[in-house]
């Protein structure tokens, strides 16, 4: 049966965006959601389908959302062991290696976090957001590895979307960059869009976009006449932008160490270390962890903070450029 959301707009919501009305007045939808079911013409103002989720609201205009049973989507099972730092009965954080993709996409359908959660267990992940990622309530790339949040019911996702959507998730990454920032602590704030070169890649908007916000901090900074120059940093979003740290440390003129989509390529050193040499070469993913996350539980309303370390591969990598000072 079909969920209908029946709202009559107070005098003092005229000239609200009808989405952001939507999304104020049921606290149980992310407004992200609302305008992915308003871009599906489940929405009608005054008895008129709307697909323009921006459009302003009148006072006394008559709001009505259909909200539509879930698809049952037929995934394939994938036996992967999952790190799993936490669960209870609403969510589950795990820790995600790198090399394994969030969601089933183009290339790769079958083995991917999505699927590893269904064989773990299928009955239990929310099935509101897109039909190809059940439980998924937020992203990290293929080649990063660390913490992500997964939803087992449609409330909790819808509650976690929300602190995602406020900006309220404490997420904090390492990473490793080329050379060093200056200054060496401070804030990147720019627009973020889609590469008119390559669609597959994103960068800075001079004029359109979406607001990208990256506090950073260098922690440690190697440097000497035989390597080249790097800093451990950490970062601390703001925004959530596909690519956002790896397109601001682009930007910013201090690639991240092993990043092949933003690439940045190192000079020969007669004297180097070749043991050095031969891990940065041989680094098959960008040097960056998402290390922290923290959150409001949706149920118990408590605060909570989880934190990973770095994986061997990149641990290796930090204690091989710590020996070459």
């Amino acid at each position: 049966m079909k969920n209908i959301i029946n709202l009559i707009v107070n005098s003092d919501k005229n000239g609200q965006r009808v989405d952001q009305f939507i999304s104020n007045s049921k606290k149980d939808l992310s407004r992200t959601r609302v305008k992915n079911l308003i871009l599906n013409k489940k929405l009608k103002i005054n008895k008129k389908i709307t697909v323009n989720p921006s459009k302003k609201i009148c006072t006394n205009d008559d709001i009505i959302l259909e909200i539509p049973n879930p698809k049952k989507t037929v995934l394939k099972k994938f036996n992967f062991q999952l790190n799993i730092i936490y669960e209870d009965n609403d969510l589950i954080v795990l820790n995600k290696p790198a090399g394994i993709s969030m969601h089933p996409g183009a290339g790769d359908y079958d083995k991917t976090l999505v699927n590893a959660l269904i064989y773990y267990d299928s009955k239990n992940l929310s099935n509101i957001g897109e039909e190809l990622r059940p439980g998924i309530v937020h992203r990290i790339d293929k080649d990063t590895s660390g913490l992500v949040l997964i939803a087992k019911n449609n409330l909790s996702h819808e509650k976690l979307s929300n602190q995602f959507r406020d900006h309220s998730i404490k997420r904090i990454y390492q990473a490793i960059v080329w050379g060093k920032l200056r200054p060496q602590s401070g804030k990147i704030e720019t627009l973020i869009t889609r590469s008119s070169k390559n669609r597959q890649l994103m960068q800075v908007g001079l004029k359109k976009g979406k607001k990208a916000i990256t506090n950073y901090k260098t922690l440690e900074v190697f440097e000497s006449e035989n390597i080249p120059t790097f800093s451990l940093i950490e970062c601390k979003l703001e925004t959530g932008r596909t690519h956002q740290i790896r397109v601001h440390m682009s930007f910013n003129g201090n690639n991240i160490l092993g990043d092949r989509k933003y690439v940045k390529k190192f000079k020969k050193f007669k004297n180097i270390d070749r043991n050095l040499e031969n891990q940065i070469i041989s680094l098959k993913r960008q040097f960056l962890h998402a290390k922290t996350i923290g959150f409001i539980h949706p149920s118990s309303q408590k605060e909570m903070e989880f934190t990973s370390n770095l994986p061997q591969d990149l641990n290796i990598l930090l204690k091989t450029l710590r020996k070459s000072m």
